[in-house]
């Protein structure tokens, strides 16, 4: 019980300095929101309202502690501030080589009726069906060859909000912003969602190198100008190389032999732009067409490569995954627009806060390990541990009786100390 306490005691003060530094430069009431909803969040595993307020276990009504959540939650949208600072603070670990997986997802309300701007969604997981819902982008990165992955970015919008203006501005300025903070660096990777010239033509313009599964039905410029459609263009594609992968999706890995070439190509609306396909055959009947501006290098495999890099936003699929199972995020209850968004901003500092705070600092791996243990994987931790440490935390701060402690002023190096003489 004793450990428990130091481990729950040292937990809370980790997410207080975190806290602190992502709210610097808010207001005092919203540092105490931010303080108190990544605590609360990750102390009731859960992103309603109510069991976020009975983490907080005030000594006052739990009703009146839901209000106050509910009334700051959307009194002003906190969605920029929160990007800014996991866009600054996760550049840092961004390279030349490492992808920025950009994941257009939803989060589906079938049976809500009086949420703000409440507008309808494509839910994957049910073959596209047409639901009640709100649309979300996320942008994690990760390297081709490592565990690690960071978020640099997650929004939830609406198409029926009054500043809406289209998807696809929507996806350019989430992709504008971390490139921004990057300086540059980083692999844009987009699954078929992304194969359109409202999204190529300005990643061109810009020169942000990507790599974007094509749906099979654009056209591309081979030699002597012939226009083909890509589903034929692939055709004169030769894979030469062979490589064996293990893939781990949903828990389950295989193993496959891949067959992979490339071909240049060039974009009609861009003919002077040189681009080519990668094809790869062996995940099933139809081969995977990827399109990028990715030149080949003399120190690697072209097409190797470019699969690698489509192959990690595979792998980064299970951050979104988390986000939606690990916290219950489709059962978000908040009504208004502006707290909808907060949630799942303060969200993503979670993700944050689990994956690189926790996860990958070198003074705090035998918090990540004790952890561990708490969670009862410790033998038993696959390769995405960020299940493994929420479970740690959520049964060490479920346990505690007291909740956590609001925020003081930030530090005043030009403060005068006085010190009584021994």
């Amino acid at each position: 019980m004793a450990e428990d306490s130091r481990l729950s005691a040292k937990v809370k003060g980790q997410i207080t300095r975190f806290a602190r530094r992502l709210g610097a430069g808010l207001t005092k009431p919203d540092r105490r929101l931010v303080t108190e909803m990544l605590y609360g969040i990750q102390a009731g595993k859960d992103v309603k309202i109510s069991n976020i307020a009975r983490a907080l276990n005030e000594p006052i009504a739990l009703i009146k502690t839901e209000d106050r959540l509910c009334r700051r939650l959307a009194t002003h949208d906190l969605t920029h501030h929160v990007n800014r600072w996991l866009s600054r603070e996760g550049a840092f670990a961004v390279t030349d080589d490492t992808v920025l997986a950009v994941d257009l997802g939803d989060i589906r309300k079938t049976y809500a009726k009086a949420m703000e701007h409440l507008a309808y969604v494509h839910d994957g997981s049910q073959h596209g069906e047409i639901v009640p819902g709100y649309w979300l982008t996320e942008i994690v990165a990760a390297h081709p060859y490592g565990d690690r992955v960071i978020p640099m970015y997650g929004e939830l919008y609406s198409v029926e909000a009054p500043l809406f203006r289209s998807e696809n501005e929507q996806i350019l300025q989430s992709i504008f912003r971390v490139m921004a903070a990057t300086k540059g660096r980083g692999i844009v990777a987009i699954d078929r969602g992304g194969d359109r010239c409202e999204l190529l033509i300005p990643l061109l313009d810009k020169g942000i190198r990507f790599v974007i599964r094509e749906r099979g039905d654009r056209h591309v410029l081979l030699s002597g100008e012939r226009r083909y459609a890509v589903a034929t263009a692939v055709r004169r594609c030769r894979a030469e190389v062979e490589r064996e992968v293990e893939i781990e999706k949903e828990g389950c890995r295989r193993r496959y032999t891949l067959r992979l070439g490339s071909l240049p190509v060039r974009m009609p609306e861009r003919p002077n732009v040189p681009l080519w396909l990668v094809v790869i055959y062996g995940f099933g009947q139809e081969p995977i067409i990827l399109l990028t501006n990715i030149a080949p290098s003399s120190d690697r495999e072209h097409a190797v490569w470019i699969g690698d890099v489509y192959l990690t936003r595979w792998k980064c699929e299970e951050t979104y995954r988390f986000l939606k199972q690990g916290y219950n995020l489709e059962d978000v209850r908040v009504r208004g627009y502006t707290a909808l968004r907060n949630v799942y901003a303060l969200l993503n500092a979670v993700l944050y806060f689990v994956s690189v705070v926790i996860g990958t600092r070198a003074k705090l791996r035998l918090l990540f390990r004790e952890l561990c243990v708490r969670a009862k994987r410790f033998f038993e931790i696959a390769a995405f541990y960020q299940y493994a440490v929420a479970d740690g935390i959520y049964r060490l701060l479920f346990a505690s009786r007291g909740g956590i402690a609001p925020p003081g002023p930030p530090a005043d190096p030009g403060q005068l100390c006085l010190f009584a003489a021994g």
